[in-house]
């Protein structure tokens, strides 16, 4: 009769070994899944870029830098308008021209200021009329409310910087340190400020793919000052990629709307006079005023030929960049437009629909409006001072999305601020200040193009796609 093993029998491992043999644990799913989440992480953190310094695991440290940067930039501002004193430059005429136009004057031609006859467009009169009515013209009131202006601007370029990652939390702070700046701010009060302020506001509404809305702002932001019209080129070509040939063409009819709008009272009257005189692009700027190009003699700096040598490598530029750096993953600009034709299977669909990827990241919204506008700015024959703010608040993200080392960034930063704080300017701090812009081009041109969409499974599979194809 069989004997039957009972629970005292030893097991097979004890035989063999001679020695009993360590209980095994029970089978427990929670370490295990924490194992698998910590190993996720890490894997994570490995594929995450390296070079990008911005994108650390506490995200909210950048955001508590920004909130105290803006509390210290107020305290700095307050200083300033108590203890600085104003300088008078064109405010007084800027006075004159709108109590030209609250007086009934429509006729660009006889609305002048101390300082010579409006060259702005309808905006600028409306904006400043506001302005004249809640200060009553004095200038320390003016000074408190573009104190206010100067804290919005900051708020709105501090959140394009935060929501794109691009910068170190540290280096927000370069955002808050220029002399010239806080000067065309609060104690010159150009219309410069109120322009920027306005094309800031419409670049936080785009990289959130408020479109329609963003270019009704930006067109605002136009009739302030023209100078925002540096943006355009580039701020065209991401309509192309994030948008239908119907959605483009309404976004600009919008955009056009607003500044017939605003021009009404001019159009009706005296059309050609607003016009040759709001939009005048063939201006030449007093030579003695110019920060960029002071090393030119005068005789050639007002010459047709600089400004139409300046005009092709400014269109020359923007052509190369959009095509190798901003088109880049689409095949180059060509190419994209090519496919929008090529993918139509018929008029109406090559109107009215979007890209196949059309979902733009916010780095790569910011980046070109942000080079595009700066490729202006090397190829402008005249900056005046208060010009500086139209690229300032780009200087920071720009440096950080060349790879040059840190301290390079910082010295071309100091360079550029010295360069715009001497007065006079001289032939040296001039052609120190192009050496500067060419040498942040150049930064530019050679750093890697960044991938333009926000989907990063699209572009998972797209390369996937393409190893396929190569093996």
């Amino acid at each position: 009769m069989p004997t039957t093993r009972n629970s005292s029998t030893k097991p097979t491992g004890e035989l063999l070994t001679g020695r009993p043999k360590s209980p095994q644990p029970p089978l427990d799913l929670r370490p295990r899944c924490l194992v698998a989440a910590s190993m996720a992480r890490a894997r994570l953190a490995k594929e995450r870029p390296a070079s990008v310094p911005g994108k650390t695991a506490d995200r909210s440290r950048p955001l508590h830098f920004a909130a105290f940067l803006l509390l210290a930039d107020a305290a700095l501002v307050a200083l300033i308008v108590a203890f600085v004193p104003y300088t008078k430059i064109d405010w007084d005429a800027y006075m004159s021209q709108v109590d030209a136009f609250r007086e009934g004057e429509r006729d660009y031609t006889k609305i002048e200021g101390d300082t010579g006859p409006l060259v702005y467009p309808a905006g600028f009169l409306y904006v400043y009329s506001a302005i004249k009515f809640l200060t009553a013209g004095q200038v320390f009131p003016a000074q408190i409310l573009f104190g206010v202006l100067y804290l919005v601007n900051l708020s709105l370029v501090l959140l394009l910087y935060v929501k794109t990652e691009v910068l170190p939390w540290w280096a927000l702070g370069l955002l808050c340190l220029s002399k010239r700046v806080h000067s065309i701010f609060v104690l010159r009060l150009f219309n410069d400020c109120v322009a920027m302020t306005l094309l800031h506001a419409a670049m936080v509404l785009i990289v959130y793919h408020k479109w329609y809305l963003g270019l009704i702002i930006f067109s605002g932001a136009v009739s302030v000052k023209m100078n925002v019209l540096l943006f355009a080129p580039s701020l065209f070509l991401l309509m192309l990629k994030a948008m239908s040939i119907k959605g483009v063409f309404l976004a600009l009819l919008g955009a056009a709307g607003v500044q017939v709008l605003l021009g009404i009272p001019f159009l009706l009257s005296h059309p050609v006079e607003y016009i040759s005189r709001a939009f005048n692009l063939g201006r030449v700027f007093i030579h003695f005023w110019s920060v960029n190009f002071k090393f030119v003699p005068e005789k050639y700096f007002v010459s047709k030929e600089l400004a139409i040598g300046l005009l092709i490598f400014h269109l020359t530029t923007l052509m190369v960049f959009a095509h190798f750096k901003w088109f880049k993953h689409e095949g180059g600009l060509f190419h994209f437009v090519y496919s929008r034709f090529r993918d139509a299977t018929s008029i109406q669909q090559l109107i009215s629909c979007k890209p196949r990827q059309s979902i733009l990241s916010k780095e790569h919204i910011v980046t070109v409006m942000f080079v595009g506008n700066f490729i202006g700015i090397v190829c402008a024959r005249s900056l005046h001072y208060q010009f500086y703010s139209w690229y300032f608040y780009s200087l920071p993200f720009l440096l950080w999305r060349t790879q040059f080392p840190t301290v390079v960034r910082i010295i071309l930063f100091v360079v550029v601020e010295l360069c715009w704080n001497v007065y006079p300017s001289t032939s040296y701090s001039s052609l120190l200040l192009l050496f500067a812009h060419l040498f942040i081009l150049f930064g530019l041109w050679s750093s890697p193009a960044e991938y333009p969409y926000a989907n990063k499974k699209e572009k998972a599979d797209r390369e996937s796609k393409e190893s396929g194809k190569a093996m």
